[in-house]
């Protein structure tokens, strides 16, 4: 019914009555009660109209159905279609039309964060994926969990994957007439309700029904606190009116009829974005109105762990996270007719795999669109982007929409929020647990708010509290997410990682403890971007740099051989007279001898088929792999490869497309081995190797001259003035030392603050055998 009143059916009345006695109760009774007055108790009574409100209050307080009480027209009277006198598909039509304006206003077009105008949906929008079965309710035990995780890789640890079946939300909504759609925040949901509404409005999907958007929030706090049913007849009048300017009375029939009629498509969005005070009443409304209407189809959407809720009659499903091709397909719209290029967006996403992670979430990706936007780049300091992106979840996501969540715990602020999930994530990064159990955080929960201000000192409420704060992190910012049942992670290994260096930041304020409790873990990879983090967010990151460099410089100290190898390079660099830092001769050196001896991969580089490339042919029109294949000579002369990856961090500009190939070869190799390939170079004649006539030339010299080629190489391998043999466990301390000092020169070289001597010492001593550091620290 549309109307503000309802009144009671004579069956109602006779159930009422009887409800009354069962309760020892009096109709003056409910007087103070329900209402303040005894003329609508009355009426009540006698089947005449009494106002909405009051009647479902008294059926409530004599635990009656207000559905079974009132006068209304069963659904399948409603139904039914009279031949000749109603056309209801010609209704549907007619509704369509005048709403279409309607629907296309108010979900034609989203903003989102800081976007500074409204882009339109179809201009942005990616089809969504779902998961049938929700993530959090598996029955799974951390050793599974790790198990799809590429744990050995730790760079790919693929916290964020889930290897559950992946279908188009499209089809489930096709499939279920009753679907609620959970996902976490900035999971795209209310972007695919509007999707829905434009697809429907527009006639690509279910077009013989009659779309019906309702923000569930605006339902609750709607004046007079209307019926479901009416103020979807209230708020579409409204909007037709807008753009009309008039509007039939008999418009009002026709929007109920084509829900008694079965003909509409309810899209529900944000349950959890009703307060608590109006919780009850919307729930109810929502299980009467669907089971009145049952024949009508149902979406809505609410956040994962918002509340226990029941609906018994919905198929609950859950919201993916973007694959890669989702990304791409949403990059690839966002970029268009924009200066920056998707492919280069794409592309640096892919050079960074913690920020990669990010973009799986619809929310953060459209952050990391609007940050690369700005500058055609992702900030140097990585942090200052996660910070971003946590002050999306934790503060601007609900600001911008104008929606207030209950606080479970009062005393948490933001800050309070932050520190909890600092604690808990250095705790956990610290021994290992990727994963950890609901009863484990709320340990973590409890030790932290029975020290703050006023906190109970009853453990019973403690453990109720820290329950309820652990739910509100999830449903609130979706921070700390369920993996399985009864098990929780961090949403992304990054965020995990950022709470972890801020912990040592800001919370233990960087003391001399805990950064040496830091640095013992530099040769431990899953530790990578917690240092890269750390250096980033301090004030100055002196004292942290220094602690990393005496750690390196210790990895090879007790060992003699090893402290030979580094004082050989350094006496190689000094002796070649190049417009180099010797921080890179001496790079060039270590990693020539490394990559050789120990495998340890980088940017590898040909020394002879680069030399053929740009010394013999002094072209750059042909691969050193065509020369070599056409040659026949690949396996015997590229057998030795350098290792760019120290030469790189050192100085990144450094490697480049238009690196100076002779410069590295006159590192390289000797005046001797130099002084005999020119010589080479002048037996080869000056003609295109593609042409006939050089083919013809090197059917005749080719193989003489190849052999000369190579006992020139195969000489000049042999005459390295040293010979250099590694035992295993010289090979592991080596690899230890080259990621070590990788990722000293990667902090060194990220947009952190540090003075101009310590940035000075650390370059003038990287890879320096410790004789040599000595005269430099003091």
């Amino acid at each position: 019914m549309a109307e503000r009143s309802l009144k009671a059916s004579q069956k109602g009345i006779q159930l009422a009555k009887q409800a009354l006695t069962s309760k020892r109760l009096f109709q003056k009774d409910l007087i103070g009660l329900v209402c303040q007055s005894r003329q609508p108790i009355s009426k009540f009574f006698t089947g005449k109209p009494v106002d909405r409100e009051i009647f479902v209050g008294i059926c409530e307080r004599l635990s009656l159905k207000w559905q079974d009480i009132a006068e209304l027209p069963p659904v399948d009277e409603l139904t039914k279609v009279e031949d000749n006198t109603f056309d209801i598909n010609t209704l549907v039509k007619e509704v369509r039309e005048k709403i279409k304006p309607l629907i296309e206003e108010r979900c034609g077009t989203m903003r989102v964060l800081d976007m500074t105008q409204p882009i339109g949906l179809n201009d942005i929008y990616t089809n969504v994926n779902i998961l049938e079965k929700i993530t959090g309710r598996r029955r799974l035990g951390i050793d599974e969990l790790l198990q799809q995780c590429t744990s050995d890789d730790f760079n790919h640890f693929g916290l964020v994957k889930n290897t559950e079946k992946r279908f188009p939300a499209l089809e489930a909504v096709d499939k279920y007439s009753k679907l609620m759609i959970l996902g976490k925040p900035g999971a795209g949901k209310t972007t695919f309700l509007k999707y829905l509404a434009i697809q429907c409005i527009r006639g690509e999907f279910q077009a013989e029904r009659v779309p019906i958007f309702v923000t569930l929030k605006d339902f609750a706090e709607a004046i007079n606190k209307p019926g479901l049913l009416e103020y979807i007849t209230e708020h579409t009048i409204e909007g037709i009116s807008k753009k009309r300017h008039f509007v039939k009375k008999e418009f009002i029939t026709s929007i109920q009829d084509v829900i008694t009629h079965s003909k509409a498509l309810f899209l529900l969005d944000g349950l959890d974005e009703v307060k608590e005070e109006d919780s009850k009443r919307v729930l109810r409304e929502i299980r009467d109105f669907s089971n009145h209407f049952q024949n009508n189809n149902f979406v809505m959407t609410c956040r994962i762990a918002a509340r226990e809720y029941t609906f018994e009659k919905f198929t609950e499903v859950e919201v993916a996270d973007f694959d890669d091709g989702q990304i791409a397909t949403f990059t690839t719209n966002w970029f268009k007719g924009k200066p920056v290029k998707p492919e280069t967006f794409i592309q640096r996403l892919h050079d960074n795999n913690r920020i990669q992670e990010l973009a799986a979430s619809p929310l953060l990706l459209t952050l990391l669109c609007l940050a690369f936007e700005e500058s055609g780049d992702f900030p140097a300091n990585r942090s200052e982007l996660y910070k971003e992106g946590l002050d999306a979840l934790l503060k601007k996501w609900d600001a911008k929409r104008g929606i207030q969540r209950d606080q479970v715990y009062k005393r948490l602020s933001v800050q309070r929020k932050e520190d909890l999930l600092s604690k808990i994530a250095l705790t956990t990064f610290e021994r290992g647990d990727y994963f950890f159990k609901q009863k484990i955080a709320e340990q973590y929960i409890t030790e932290y708010i029975r020290n703050l201000s006023g906190a109970s000192t009853d453990e019973e409420a403690l453990q109720v509290d820290s329950e309820e704060v652990l739910r509100s992190i999830e449903h609130h910012h979706g921070l700390v997410v369920a993996r399985a049942k009864g098990i929780y992670s961090f949403s992304h290994l990054t965020f995990h990682e950022y709470f972890a260096a801020r912990e040592i930041v800001f919370v233990k304020q960087s003391s001399e403890e805990v950064l040496n409790d830091l640095v013992v873990h530099i040769v431990e990879k899953r530790w990578r971007e917690v240092f890269l983090l750390a250096i980033g967010m301090s004030p100055n990151a002196d004292r942290l740099l220094l602690l990393m460099k005496d750690k390196v410089d210790t990895i090879l100290a007790e060992d003699e051989y090893l402290q030979k190898l580094l004082m050989w390079s350094n006496k190689k660099s000094i002796a070649v007279d190049l417009d180099y830092k010797n921080a890179i001769k001496r790079a060039f050196y270590f990693a020539f001898i490394i990559t050789h001896e120990t495998g340890i991969p980088g940017i590898c580089l040909g020394i002879t088929s680069s030399f053929l490339n740009r010394i013999i042919f002094k072209s750059e029109r042909y691969t050193s792999n065509f020369i070599l294949e056409y040659f026949k000579i690949e396996k015997q002369v590229s057998e030795r490869y350098i290792n760019f990856t120290l030469i790189d961090i050192i100085c990144p500009d450094f490697i480049e497309e238009d690196i100076d190939y002779e410069s590295i070869l006159l590192l390289a190799l000797s005046p001797e081995t130099e002084k005999s390939l020119l010589q080479l170079q002048k037996q080869l004649p000056t003609l295109n190797v593609k042409t006939n006539l050089f083919k013809k030339w090197w059917k005749i010299n080719g193989q003489d001259w190849t052999e000369k080629f190579i006992s020139v190489i195969n000489k000049y391998h042999n005459s390295i003035d040293t010979h250099w043999q590694f035992t295993q466990q010289q090979n592991n301390l080596i690899h230890q030392y080259h990621d070590a000092s990788v990722l000293l020169m990667e902090c060194l070289n990220s947009n952190c603050y540090v003075s101009y001597e310590v940035r000075q010492y650390i370059e003038d001593t990287l890879l320096l055998p410790i004789a040599k550091i000595k005269p430099y620290q003091q």
